[in-house]
């Protein structure tokens, strides 16, 4: 019944998007809020695809935690659902994410009018400078934005791998950074078709008030996320074994 309800899910998680794609159009002739707004309309409603199909429900721990205004949203990254769900949770969100990405045909063009933050992979620390100042300008305008410090998804319970890119644009930007844990990756893994029934919980964690010097953020940041991180999946896998 996984499989069966996976396939379903993946199907309908595909026609949803484009559907939304083409709700999003008109959104060209206006403000960049405009997408914003239907960008987490279609996070909400995968998130109810998830909980009807394929069993998955989410809880938010910790929103009260959020600050207003400008911020870094520093999450781990361990599955799609992360690039989605995370969108309803904040008032004019913005991801950093591969230059790659704003050349697919709609969905590319809709995330440069939303603003997204492009990175340019290969061009190493001018691809640095041009994020950090893109990043300087969204801020400027109160978003909070949204980053994956591992850069790319790693499996639930794998050996961190933290780029110093976070760091160095905590250090730019002064502005405060907010760590999110979660447990994704239990039950929509990277690279497969398996949608696992469960619960994913994000953990919002303490902000990282502006002003620490580069190392001491980033072991900061490394502290507050893993070990919360392992609890998540630790009572994730103790609520599946009963």
């Amino acid at each position: 019944m996984i499989l069966v309800r996976s396939i379903a899910f993946n199907a309908l998680f595909y026609l949803n998007t484009l559907v939304w794609l083409l709700i999003a159009l008109p959104t060209f002739f206006m403000p960049y809020r405009a997408i914003i707004r239907v960008a987490q309309a279609w996070g909400r409603a995968n998130l109810v695809l998830l909980r009807v199909v394929a069993g998955i429900d989410c809880e938010i721990r910790g929103r009260e935690k959020i600050p207003p205004g400008a911020l870094i949203v520093a999450s781990k990254h361990q599955s799609a659902w992360e690039t989605f769900a995370l969108l309803p949770l904040f008032d004019n969100p913005v991801y950093i994410l591969k230059r790659e990405l704003q050349w697919i045909p709609i969905f590319g063009w809709l995330a440069i009018k939303g603003r997204m933050v492009p990175v340019n992979r290969g061009a190493r620390a001018q691809a640095l400078a041009a994020m950090t100042e893109r990043a300087r300008i969204e801020l400027a305008d109160r978003r909070q934005l949204i980053i994956f410090p591992e850069g790319t998804r790693r499996p639930a319970g794998a050996e961190p791998k933290y780029k110093y890119g976070v760091a160095h644009l905590y250090a730019a930007e002064g502005v405060p950074c907010l760590p999110v844990a979660l447990n994704s990756g239990l039950f929509w893994p990277r690279r497969s078709i398996l949608r696992r029934p469960g619960k994913v919980i994000v953990q919002i964690l303490d902000p990282i008030p502006p002003g620490l010097d580069k190392d001491a953020f980033f072991q900061r940041l490394q502290d507050a996320i893993e070990p919360a991180t392992a609890r998540l999946i630790a009572e994730a896998q103790a609520a599946v074994q009963k």
